[in-house]
This record gives structure tokens, sequence and C-alpha cells, in this order.
């Protein structure tokens, strides 16, 4: 058993404190190495949005806020270090591109898309921008004035894949490539003219190009296809990108790397060239030297669907062969899609991230597969660059929303501490990892949270999604406020969970609710019997998405707790299969096809089984797990006499208790307070706690 615990204090963050989270995105590095460039992010309730500016840090200690925008974010160097590009977001605005000098002034906008850019890279000699952005079918989505979402025509659907959460509809707006020139930082800015020499101007998005406010941008992909993850080739002469272009495209997870000229043309396949597996790829990171090209992929065997805890792997090819194509990470053991990036880390080397048993770890490896890893242990690397031989980082670990630091001596050095008033203002408690044998033996990992007190304090239960995700070692705000309000929080990765090989995670294919509904409650049982400080007759469960699921199944057939959440939840695979935008594949790979057998792993079909009270939590736009998956649990619970509540967020997607609007995601920590307040009253979460 492993008995590690990492130093915090004791539990008090509260819903109302959500605006102390800030996050960091990833860092860049000035070439020299002397300073780096980070953003930072945080829930306003005030604005009801996410608000955060550019902050530089110096290796020498200085630290400024560098630009003061609403929301800039994605900050990148140029390679000769005489700009920085980024991302910026006007309230209730799209994200555009911006350039400002690195020392400062007035940011200039290069663009002005009617729906916001999204990934973007700099050319080699900094001339160039290139980025990829959604554009929007005439008709629809503004483009016409009058014509709002209600009044659009109709959509004629013809495949699968046509909508996905958080974006909606995809095939009328599909993301293409354009590039952009970077004017001179030190031109005279635009001037509108006005009266006797001005003359009438649209107003809206992409008016400001048409102005001439903002420099023209080149459209260079048209395909009917998602062109994502720009990136120029070491010598800029032409562009990198991810795009399923092949003719089964929409029938398969398969995605390959090309590559365009300049000016769109001579488009060439880079990947999938030949043999027996299938990869699905992204993120193309040219060499530093221009020899080759890594990528990320998973195997998704030869039918091109089979993507059930497929670890993601890191692979080089020769510029001057696409078909020499080598893996440099072993699937089996490291995973490299939580963080689903590449940074360049030498002449011929990259930087990227493994996810392994709660860490994310940083870990650099060369063209001809020597590994080594920079950063590991009790925290989650999730951002790096390196430059003039430092390596930097953004992170976050038990009682850190997320920090910047530099690689010093073979440790990181935090250079930056954003979460000052998250431990100053609040008391963050401790993180103690745990592991407790299922009944067939295997070890289930994971950890315990207490709150103050000697207790005995009530338990939740708390399932994490996916089913191929982790909890980890990172700062979480659901069992710090859990913690907060006097739960023990138990988090663990059952079979299925990432981080512990694909075996691990691929155990429950054709088997949800099986060992991993065994280990949940080995592990909760283990902590109960270990951990006087917990009260084995208060029990809750609860959990989102697949957590969701488990915490469905769970009430179904352990009849011990008092109440539980379901949150978000995949309810009903049957019926998931035609409504979810991934459930013409997600359902049948993870269950199968027979119907009697879906049937032994459906939640739906157990529940006149349920008896345990359960709040079911949903949002209006969740295209993941659609809301009728909620709508017919909760009605079923109500129809049998089971106590029943159900909370529907308008407005929020499959991501509300991650990025949904601030005022929601308080909103719905109170809500959840109120319901365990009920069923599992404590001094500092008393009986039926109001909600504000």
């Amino acid at each position: 058993m492993t008995q590690a615990t990492v130093s915090g204090l004791i539990g008090r963050v509260k819903p109302d404190q959500i605006e102390l989270l800030t996050t960091t995105g990833s860092p860049t590095l000035h070439p020299d190495g002397s300073r780096l460039v980070i953003a930072a992010t945080r829930p306003d309730l005030r604005a009801d949005s996410y608000v955060g500016q550019l902050w530089e840090f110096t290796l020498a200690g200085e630290r400024r806020r560098l630009t003061r925008g609403f929301r800039d974010t994605a900050p990148r160097y140029s390679r000769d270090g005489r700009l920085l590009a980024f991302l910026r977001a006007a309230p209730g605005g799209k994200p555009q591109l911006f350039v400002v000098h690195p020392s400062g002034g007035e940011p200039v906008q290069l663009t002005d898309q009617p729906l916001g850019v999204a990934h973007f890279d700099v050319s080699p000699d900094a001339t160039t921008l290139v980025f990829a952005a959604r554009v929007p079918e005439h008709g629809r989505y503004g483009t016409v004035d009058g014509v709002g979402a209600g009044l659009e025509d109709p959509r004629l659907i013809t495949g699968y894949k046509y909508r996905m959460n958080g974006l909606g509809y995809t095939t009328d707006k599909r993301s293409q490539l354009f590039t952009v020139a970077v004017p001179g930082l030190d031109a005279e800015p635009y001037v509108a003219a006005v009266g006797r020499l001005g003359k009438a101007h649209a107003d809206g998005p992409g008016a400001l190009e048409e102005q001439g406010a903002v420099p023209a941008a080149t459209q260079v992909t048209t395909a009917d296809a998602d062109h994502l993850e720009p990136a120029f080739s070491a010598d800029g002469r032409r562009i990198l990108f991810t795009a399923a272009l092949a003719e089964d495209a929409d029938s398969t997870l398969v995605s390959d790397i090309h590559s365009i000229a300049l000016d769109g043309s001579d488009r060439r396949q880079l990947t999938n060239l030949g043999g027996d597996t299938r990869l699905g790829c992204s993120a193309p990171r040219p060499s530093a030297d221009g020899d080759w090209l890594f990528f990320l992929a998973s195997d998704l065997s030869p039918s091109g669907l089979d993507f059930v805890a497929r670890n993601t792997a890191l692979y080089v090819l020769p510029a001057t062969d696409p078909r020499d194509v080598r893996r440099l990470t072993d699937p089996e053991t490291a995973d490299l899609g939580d963080v689903q990036e590449i940074v360049e880390g030498g002449p011929a080397s990259v930087l990227v991230f493994n996810r392994s048993r709660g860490s994310g770890e940083l870990l650099r490896i060369s063209a001809t597969g020597e590994s080594e890893t920079l950063v590991t242990g009790p925290l989650v690397v999730t951002g790096a660059a390196a430059a003039g031989g430092t390596v930097a980082v953004s992170y976050t670990d038990p009682t850190t929303s997320g920090e910047a630091a530099v690689l010093d001596g073979g440790a990181l050095r935090p250079v930056s501490d954003f979460s000052a008033a998250l431990r100053g203002g609040t008391r963050v408690a401790d993180l103690q990892e745990r592991s407790y044998s299922a009944p067939d033996g295997t070890p289930v990992h994971g950890w315990a949270v207490l709150p103050e007190g000697e207790g005995p304090h009530p338990v939740l239960l708390v399932i994490h999604g996916g089913p191929f995700a982790q909890y980890g070692w990172g700062y979480f705000d659901e069992a710090q406020v859990y913690a907060a309000a006097g739960y023990a929080v138990l988090l663990c990765n059952p079979r299925g969970a990432a981080g512990y090989g694909q075996a691990h995670g691929r155990v429950i294919k054709e088997a949800m609710g099986t060992v991993d509904l065994d280990d949940v409650l080995a592990f909760l049982d283990g902590a109960l019997a270990e951990f006087d400080a917990m009260d084995d007759q208060r029990l809750g469960v609860m959990g989102g998405s697949y957590g969701g699921y488990l915490t469905a199944w769970t009430i179904a057939h352990d009849h011990r707790f008092e109440a539980a959440v379901v949150e978000r939840g995949y309810l009903d695979p049957p019926s998931f299969v035609g409504s979810s935008d991934i459930g013409w594949f997600f359902s049948e790979q993870y269950t199968g096809t027979d119907p009697a057998h879906v049937a032994e792993q459906n939640p739906f079909a157990k529940i006149g089984d349920v008896r345990t009270p359960a709040f079911v939590i949903h949002s209006e736009d969740d295209l993941r797990c659609p809301i009728e998956q909620a709508q017919r649990y909760y009605t079923a619970l109500k129809k049998q006499g089971v106590d029943t509540e159900l909370l529907v967020f308008p407005g929020e997607t499959h991501e509300l208790s991650r990025s949904g609007s601030p005022w929601h995601r308080r909103q719905r920590f109170e809500h959840i307070l109120r319901w365990w307040s009920r069923y599992l009253p404590t001094d500092a979460n008393p009986a039926e706690t109001a909600v504000g």
C-alpha cells in the first residue's frame, strides 16, 4: 500500500470562491531562453466569463502583466524573438489573432474571422501566420442580417459526423486554413475615414478586414472536411495539418497528416500510406533541423474504429521518405493522449506529455527513440516550451490550480504564484494516496481527501468520466469543495481508466459494469476499513459522464448508499447510438452490439432495481450525453417512487463542470451541496442548505 501524502492544508474551498482558480496555458520561451510568457485565466463571476492576460517572467525572477485584454491566451514567440503572437477575445466575442512587440506596447489585430481563430503558427521568418478558422455557410451563424438561428434553411444530413459537443453542427462551418501577412509593428495604425471622406461600412464579423483595418487573410484549403492543427515546415515552405480526407472518413476515426504549399497547392498525404494498421493522427511537428516529422497517433486496428483504451504514441518519419514511419513510444505502457501536443525540444528531439498513475510527466524523445524523463512526481504538467537551453512548463499539483516553472538542476523552480490567493484565502486539503485490492487481487489506485476534525465524516465516492481518463495529482476543485463541506472524498482509477497501460483500460470493453464496479467498491471498502475518520454508515456516490453511468449502475446493484448524484450520464446505450455526437461508434465499441449483452451493461435496463435517492444533473446543449438520457432516467425513477430531482442548465454543454459559465458552475456546486445536506448533513453543510 502506498502511503505517500502530499503536504497541504485542510479544506475550506467554497463554491463562491471559484474565482480563485487561475489556470495556466502552455508557456512560450524567448529564443534566448531568458524569459517566458504564459496566459493566466480565471473564472470571473461579475463578467460571468473567463478573463485573463499574458504574463512575462524572467529567469532572474522579474514578472509583469504584459497585456490587458479581456481574455488573452495562446502566446507564441517567433523564432527570431521579434514578435509575440497570441489570441484575444473581447467580452462576448470570438478569439482573434494579435501580434505585439515582445517588449510590450499596443497589440496589432490581424484577423476578424466570423467564428474566431483556433490553432495558429508563426513562419520561421516571422513574416506570415497560418491559422485555422471555421468558415460558416452563407445564410448561417449571423452571416445574413435578420436571419437568426431559428430562421436558417434546413440542414440535410447524409453522414455520421455532423455534430460535436461544444460546437453544434460542424458540416456547415468547416475548419479551413488561412495565411495572413504580419504587418510592421511600427506601421501607421488604421484610421477610419468619416465625414466627407468617409463611406458607409458594414458592421459585424469580417467587417474589419473589408474596411482594411486588419490585413486580408488568404484561405488555402477548401475541402469539405475540418483542417486542423496547422504548422509550418522547418524551412517555412510548406504547411502541415491534420485532416480526415480518405474516402471512408465519415465512417472511421482515421485521420492523417498532410502538407501543402503556401498557396494551398500540391497536397501530400504523409501518413497511413500502407500496412495493416490504421492510425488516428494528430499534432504534426517538424524537427528543428528539418530532417524529421513527429506526430501523435493511436492504432485504430484495420477497422479504423477500435478506439477503446488505445494509448496515444509518438511516431516519426524522415522528411525525405514518409513511408519509413516508426513508432517511438510503447502504447502498452506510455500514453501521450492527455495533453495531445508536441513541443520542439532540440535539433532532432521533441517534448511530449505522458500520463501515468495520476501524474502528468514531461518526456524528451529523440528521432532515434532515446527517451529522457524531465519531470515526474505528484503533479500534472499541462504545457511546455524549450529554447536557449531552458525548459519551461505549466503545471498543476494538489495545492495549485496552475503555475509556471523552469527546469533547474533536474527540479522544477516555480516562477509564478497565481495560486497565492487560493492558498491564502482558503485551506487546501491533503491528497492521500492509497491502493486497495479488488476481489480478484487487482490493485486499485487512488486518493482520499479528508475534511477537518476527527469525524467520523460522511463519505462521498466520486467516480470520474471517460472511462479512459484518470484522477491524478492536479488540483481538483470538486474534491476540495466537498471536503470543505465536511465530507471525506474518495477518488480512484478503476479498470477502464487511463494511466495504467492499455490492458487496464481495455478490460471493460464489452464488459462495462463488471470489474470497474468491483474496483470502485473495493476502494471504498478498503478506505472504510483503514480510516476511522470515515463513517461507514453514511455513504454517498456520484459521478459525471461515464461516472454518471457507473453511479447509476452502482445504485442498481449496491443499496448501502444514502443518496447519489447522476450527472451528464451515459445511461441508456441503445438510445445513445442515435442521439449522441459520438454515438454512432462509441457505444457499440464499448458494449458490443448483441441486444441481450448490451442489456447486461445498461443502467436503464436495471433501473427497476434502484431505490437510492438520485439527483440527476444535465445540460440542455450536451451533445455528448444528450439530455434525453437524463430526462428518461429521472422520469423512470419518479414513476417508481424513488426520491429524485432533475437539475437542467440552459446553454451549457457536456463541459459544464470544467468550463461552463462561472455562475452556473457556482450554482451547480450549491445545488449538489444542498442535495447532500438533505441526506448526509454535516456541521459545515447543515440540513437543507439554501441555494443563493
